[in-house]
């Protein structure tokens, strides 16, 4: 997709915010030179911050080849929001709906009329507690097989240090002034898998290659070496159950120890006082 081909509301999207990005954040941009110059491709992205949608969005404008997105479906329902996600040609996605799969559909027509379609493989915000990528969910990959597309793995840094994920309060920290920082790596090489059935396996092992590139990009902007291994939500989440059970466990069975303890001490206590009653009861005897 040309320049003049970004359309109307890209452009005024532009105009509203690439000023006070300009203005409020420096810029660290890498990589520009692995965005394709034409026909359709996937960009894959790490997720880190509530604002490096805009980032991301920022550096892929100035390439020419403006980005559609895969977003929530709530928020092309009113508003201005959902006028301009509308207006962009953003694709919304249903989740847990039987449309879920009309977003892929969308994805799959938009690469073939020569469009970039923006994943968020993680499907959320990271929650490694050091922000890097974690395990990918496969929507990208089912779209990169069936579409047999570049896919361009993008890195981003920065936009956590303005606004921390999962903070209490979501308040902008803007001085001292960020770099946003958003590095594009060369496509990622999926061609091993382009003739096999796209099963659960092979899902996961694609997923698992585009979130490694985005994890050695990130590596690169961070300048510090990755995880040996992607962050796990699901089975963090699993073992932080199963210790809380385990917990609650051991909880009711020292309330339960503690409850016996006041019972035998009485016991305890009523042997010498038995004990003093029979030797009064022979005293008396003997009087």
């Amino acid at each position: 997709m040309s320049r003049r081909r970004i359309g109307f509301w890209y452009r005024l999207a532009a105009v509203i915010c690439k000023p006070p990005l300009l203005v409020l954040f420096k810029r660290d941009w890498r990589g520009m030179e692995h965005i394709p110059a034409d026909g359709g491709f996937i960009t894959a992205v790490n997720h880190n911050s509530y604002l490096d949608p805009l980032s991301y969005a920022h550096y892929q404008y100035n390439t020419g080849r403006v980005p559609r997105f895969l977003a929530k479906a709530g928020l092309f329902k009113s508003g201005f929001v959902g006028l301009m996600m509308r207006g962009t040609g953003q694709i919304p996605v249903y989740r847990e709906t039987t449309d879920a799969a009309t977003a892929f559909r969308a994805a799959v027509s938009a690469i073939h009329k020569g469009e970039c379609v923006a994943f968020y493989p993680e499907g959320t915000l990271t929650r490694d507690p050091e922000l890097w990528p974690m395990q990918g969910k496969t929507g990208a990959a089912r779209v990169a097989l069936l579409t047999k597309a570049p896919v361009i793995p993008v890195a981003q840094w920065g936009a956590n240090d303005a606004m921390p994920p999962y903070a209490k309060e979501n308040k902008l920290q803007l001085l001292p002034r960020k770099t946003l920082k958003v590095q594009a790596g060369p496509p990622v090489d999926l061609s091993a898998y382009y003739d096999q059935e796209p099963t659960a396996e092979v899902l996961r092992a694609v997923t698992d290659r585009i979130m490694a590139a985005i994890t050695e990009q990130l590596a690169e902007l961070r300048g510090e070496p990755a995880p040996a291994e992607p962050y796990d939500w699901r089975k963090a989440i699993a073992q932080e159950r199963r210790a809380a059970r385990e917990a609650a466990k051991a909880g009711r069975t020292a309330v339960t120890d503690r409850a016996a303890e006041p019972a035998a001490a009485t016991e305890g206590a009523a042997a010498p006082q038995q004990a003093r009653s029979t030797q009064q009861a022979q005293e008396d005897e003997g009087k």
